[in-house]
């Protein structure tokens, strides 16, 4: 049962596990199917095992972690579970990504499958067409993405976990834009962007721009946040049918998803198919220093995650320019 488990820093140690996975394999999900702990995870049923509150008006203070040496073990697992909520909240990933796998190599080489516009069909005994797929004569590196936090231990300590909780996520997000940014402008190197003069876009533009991706279907179009309000402003916008509230996420009449990425340059939009655009490699996921956490005199808290993007599939992801001219 979960309230027997040893916790100890050598769970944060296990190749290919994160604490939580390892707490799991200790203490699996089924064997709570049916009780009042069900939808808990390990992670989850630990804080109730401590009573540690990490939410709502009731949430403890940070020195709750530190009342015993097991419960500290406790406190890195929370640091990088709300870093990556705080990720994820605004992170493109999801939108983009064809295939998602993680390696312990320090780069990677990519495939490309290339165009053939020549009819299917073939007579009895005629050639086939067929794709050429190469290896990419360049490797893609693994980027490390990271940054931290200094204070006292002092200010901390005496502090709501919940309002640590937002420093962390917001921590996360800054995270999360650098590589935003990063993969975007990986995977639109060495294309030509299709200009739209002026300095708006309109609802005609915009639509071209959509059909324009003629052997791929584009689903989700990246732009920056002034961008974003142009096209969400749009009389033909404003009478379509989406249910934000439910999904958040903005969708034109035609399906494609509007993904704000703050950083982007307010003159380029980014079409991409994200069935077949781009392969996402992570190296690790989000780490913290799990040995400085433990301490209760800890005061500094460093998390990173490091990652590496490759392009799939020729014509899968357009670029579109506002020209002022």
């Amino acid at each position: 049962m979960y309230d027997t488990i040893k916790l100890e820093k050598g769970l944060y140690s296990i190749t290919g596990k994160n604490f939580t996975q390892a707490l799991e394999a200790l203490d699996p999900d089924s064997n709570y199917k049916g009780t009042e702990l069900e939808g808990l995870d390990a992670f989850e049923r630990q804080l109730k095992r401590f009573d540690i509150k990490i939410a709502g008006k009731n949430s403890d203070k940070v020195e709750k972690f530190f009342l015993s040496t097991e419960s500290a073990v406790l406190f890195p697992e929370y640091i990088r579970r709300t870093i990556k909520q705080g990720m994820d909240d605004i992170s493109i990933l999801n939108h983009i990504s064809a295939s998602v796998y993680y390696t312990h190599d320090t780069d990677f080489k990519g495939i490309t499958m290339g165009k053939n516009t020549n009819a299917s069909a073939s007579y009895q005994l005629g050639e086939l067409p067929f794709h050429n797929v190469k290896l990419n004569a360049v490797p893609s590196s693994i980027q490390k993405f990271g940054r931290g936090l200094k204070f006292s231990y002092e200010s901390i300590c005496k502090q709501r976990i919940d309002t640590l909780g937002v420093i962390l996520r917001r921590l996360g997000t800054q995270i999360s834009k650098e590589i935003n940014i990063y993969a975007i402008n990986i995977v639109t190197s060495g294309l030509t962007p299709a200009e739209i003069e002026g300095t708006q876009i309109t609802y005609n533009e915009l639509a071209a721009f959509f059909s324009s991706m003629s052997e791929c279907n584009m689903t989700s179009l990246i732009c920056s946040p002034a961008v974003l309000a142009k096209i969400v402003s749009m009389e033909e916008m404003k009478n379509s049918q989406y249910d934000y509230m439910s999904s958040g996420v903005v969708k034109t009449p035609f399906g494609i998803d509007l993904i704000k990425c703050t950083g982007l340059s307010d003159d380029i939009a980014v079409g991409i198919d994200k069935s077949c655009a781009i392969e996402t490699a992570f190296g690790s996921d989000v780490i913290v220093d799990y040995d400085k956490l433990i301490s209760n005199q800890c005061t500094e808290i460093f998390a990173s995650v490091s990652i590496g993007f490759s392009k799939l599939i020729d014509g899968s992801i357009l670029t579109t320019k506002i020209t002022d001219k």
